[in-house]
């Protein structure tokens, strides 16, 4: 176990921190900060089109929004809930401040991905869109070994981060709050993902899309009120977060180990795990989007992140902050945001957090076991024409994956954050890498789509 730790912050501090960093600021600085002063344009291209019309998806495709609530389910996990409570107690308070920066940075890391994941989809045998890193790695970078590398990397955290995690995150809240038996919860959980996936990536979809708006206000909601009941205490819990970003000394006394560079891996780190930014995995899901555009895609990333970073990440941090919740070497995980939660909703409040856990976690589970066999079926197909992946295989990786969920159940969750981490480092390598050779393709596309928004009438 330490050996993984060691590699794991070894690849992420400074290698990965530096290169998510180098991509975000890329991709901003060469939109001009687009997810800041265009922000009418994706704004209005994203939240305010679902007031305009009914989005469909056509044959062959997912809706854009369709799209969006697919790549949600993955993003909006237990790294909302747990992740973030994990990072305090890792990183301290300083680590949401650096949560911030890479995820406002990561806005553009994110436009660029789902814009790239649909210029370069293709139609599969079945005749669906299929898109991701895997493409643009093969097709724009030209280089299928970097694409095949990312598959190989993508494989495992499906069953680690979108899997574990999320079916501990379940069983471990059931547990503690009406007692259930860890692995009758469990495979309870596998039996309804097994129903979902047998419908493959247009059912997860549709549940997808039924989930996501219902958990995000039920979260948001009980958030806000313990918000409102706190408000004064607000504040105090931003100061803590800018002050112990830049001044870890004011920690000494009881966490004298937290420092600048922990609070900002721990605080990029499960930014990275809530938004999937730069990782490559929810482009997977964009890029089965029927759109007229790939920058318009583009803006559903940004919105993407700001939903599940800027707006619920914050909304959870801010709430065990301005609670008194959090202490350090207290507890940690979905436990301390149950109990900021509780201290103002009272019972109530922990069970709004832990419904909100699992609807997070189960929608997450069904999101990457979508990514898990669109990789799997790339490494099966041929460079010049897709073909049918064999049966026996998605079979034998369903039951793998239903299988992890079960042990997800029974398994302690801290042994696998590190295994978690050094995937997410894995996918990201190419991922990134590409991101920043096809940047001027991206930001190209994306500058050409904006011109010709503006000569438009207002949409």
């Amino acid at each position: 176990m330490e050996l993984l730790s060691r590699l794991t912050d070894f690849l992420w501090n400074p290698w990965l921190l530096g290169l998510f960093l180098t991509t975000g600021l890329v991709y901003s600085a060469g939109s001009g900060f687009f997810q800041l002063f265009e922000f009418p344009v994706w704004w209005r291209a994203t939240a305010g089109s679902l007031f305009r019309r009914p989005q469909v998806g056509g044959k062959g495709g997912l809706s854009p929004f369709q799209a969006l609530a697919t790549a949600l389910a993955s993003t909006i996990g237990t790294g909302s809930i747990a992740g973030v409570a994990a990072a305090l107690a890792a990183g301290g308070p300083g680590a949401i401040f650096w949560m911030w920066v890479f995820s406002f940075l990561g806005m553009m890391t994110s436009c660029g991905e789902k814009l790239l994941a649909v210029k370069y989809q293709r139609r599969g045998p079945d005749g669906q869109l299929r898109g991701g890193p895997m493409f643009y790695l093969r097709d724009g970078v030209g280089s299928p070994f970097l694409a095949s590398c990312f598959c190989l990397a993508c494989l495992p955290a499906t069953l680690a981060g979108g899997n574990l995690v999320q079916s501990s995150s379940i069983a471990s809240s059931l547990e503690a709050a009406w007692g259930l038996p860890r692995l009758a919860v469990g495979l309870a959980a596998a039996l309804l993902a097994g129903l979902v996936m047998l419908g493959g990536l247009g059912r997860v979809a549709a549940v997808s899309t039924a989930l996501v708006p219902l958990m995000a206000a039920l979260y948001l909601g009980g958030g806000g009120l313990v918000l409102a009941r706190n408000w004064s205490a607000v504040p105090a819990a931003l100061g803590q977060i800018f002050s112990h970003a830049f001044r870890p000394a004011a920690l000494a006394g009881g966490c004298g180990g937290w420092t600048v560079s922990t609070a900002i891996r721990y605080g990029a780190a499960r930014g990275v795990f809530t938004n999937e930014a730069g990782l490559g995995t929810s482009a997977i899901a964009h890029g089965a989007a029927r759109t007229d555009s790939p920058a318009r895609q583009g803006m559903w990333g940004i919105f993407e992140v700001f939903l599940s970073t800027m707006l619920v990440c914050t909304v959870t941090a801010l709430a065990i902050l301005s609670s008194g919740a959090w202490r350090p070497g207290g507890p940690s995980g979905a436990a301390l945001t149950a109990a900021a939660f509780g201290s103002v909703l009272g019972p109530v409040g922990e069970g709004v957090v832990t419904l909100s856990l699992l609807l997070f976690a189960f929608s997450s589970i069904l999101g990457w076991s979508c990514y898990g066999e669109q990789s799997l079926a790339f490494l099966f197909s041929q460079e010049n024409g897709p073909r049918k992946m064999p049966r026996g295989l998605t079979l034998l990786y369903r039951a793998v994956f239903l299988g992890c969920v079960v042990l997800g159940a029974v398994w302690s969750p801290q042994a696998i954050w590190q295994l978690v981490d050094l995937c997410n480092a894995l996918m990201a390598l190419p991922n990134l890498a590409a991101l920043l050779l096809l940047a001027p393709q991206a930001l190209g596309e994306l500058r050409r789509w904006n011109s010709s928004k503006k000569m438009e009438k207002p949409y």
